[in-house]
């Protein structure tokens, strides 16, 4: 059997993603995840159920239907992209490639750039704390013992909704705007008066803020880092770096910000732009690929320490209450 690593040369894991990405043109053209494997875990469960079977080796037949899941991602997700943006013409899987440059490659995109780049993309967008909204959804439906088919599927309608998988492309979109309205030799000061025309507006400036980090998003400095090696004459990304300097001091100005710095979004949209995948549309497919290898290695552990069904605490009127005066004071 033929064997790769995922993330060639960085990781050890290897599994055979070469049996595992074998798909028939039925398949392909349901464009469905959703397998028989629909059915394994519930059949599992109702078999070994009756026979005592221990709820904490359910773990095995997850490791298995996750390592299926992600292997069958790249060519699904290709196929969606190569049908809608490339008149249908889908390209074969390069099994001497590892994870991320195969995917890169089915996806129509061969430079060796643009396959460095997609293994930084598929790294930094594999998991992220369990509280988004893709992460969470997933861990959610899969402690009810939902198989990681029906699990994943959740957490992609999750990410499908645009205030959570909706920002990368914004950024680009929002950023493209800019040029369009100052020109491509904008200026610091025309780029601070049409931060402030956003912000003035009601709107919020794209790649800014995070609910959790109070820094600068450590996946969006990779990006830059990458940016600077690779691309920095890059329009687009010499916009981006004006920014990184402009947006922060004025959303401190602002004073309603708990987070002015860039986030992952900020960057990521320039990038693929740049090499060619300038499909905005697209970008929330590449996040929902590199997500299920968080949402598989998050269900497997939870199988693992047969963590019970998850279920939300209630309070009371008092407490809310409380705690909003508490809030106020």
């Amino acid at each position: 059997m033929t064997y790769f690593s995922i993330f060639k040369p960085h990781f050890r894991l290897r599994v055979n993603f070469k049996r595992l990405m074998t798909m028939d043109c039925q398949s392909q053209s349901k464009l469905g995840i959703c397998t028989a494997s629909h059915f394994l875990m519930c059949s599992v469960v109702a078999f070994y159920g009756g026979q005592n079977y221990c709820l904490y080796r359910f773990w095995e037949p997850t490791y298995e239907d996750c390592l299926n899941l992600i292997a069958r991602l790249p060519p699904v997700a290709s196929y969606v992209y190569r049908r809608i943006f490339k008149s249908g013409k889908s390209i074969e899987a390069d099994n001497s490639l590892d994870y991320a440059a195969n995917f890169s490659h089915m996806l129509g995109f061969d430079d060796p750039k643009m396959l460095e780049l997609m293994r930084l993309y598929v790294t930094i967008h594999t998991d992220h704390e369990g509280g988004n909204v893709s992460a969470h959804t997933g861990h959610l439906v899969g402690s009810a013992l939902s198989d990681p088919y029906l699990s994943f599927a959740a957490a992609l309608n999750g990410l499908a909704g645009p205030l959570h998988g909706l920002a990368n492309q914004e950024v680009l979109l929002w950023i493209k705007s800019v040029i369009e309205e100052t020109g491509s030799g904008v200026t610091t000061d025309q780029l601070k008066d049409y931060v402030w025309k956003t912000l003035k507006s009601g709107k919020v400036v794209p790649g800014f803020g995070h609910g959790v980090l109070r820094k600068t998003d450590p996946r969006y400095s990779c990006q830059r880092e990458f940016a600077l090696k690779h691309l920095p004459k890059d329009p687009l990304f010499q916009l981006v770096s004006k920014l990184y300097e402009v947006v922060p001091p004025i959303l401190t100005e602002l004073g309603k910000v708990k987070n002015p710095w860039p986030n992952v979004d900020a960057h990521s949209g320039v990038l693929l732009n740049h090499f060619g995948l300038s499909e905005a549309r697209y970008y929330t497919v590449l996040f929902g690929v590199s997500r299920s290898m968080g949402i598989g290695s998050q269900l497997i552990w939870d199988r693992a320490l047969g963590l019970p069904l998850e279920r939300p605490k209630s309070v009371t009127m008092e407490w809310l209450e409380n705690y909003c005066k508490n809030k106020a004071a």
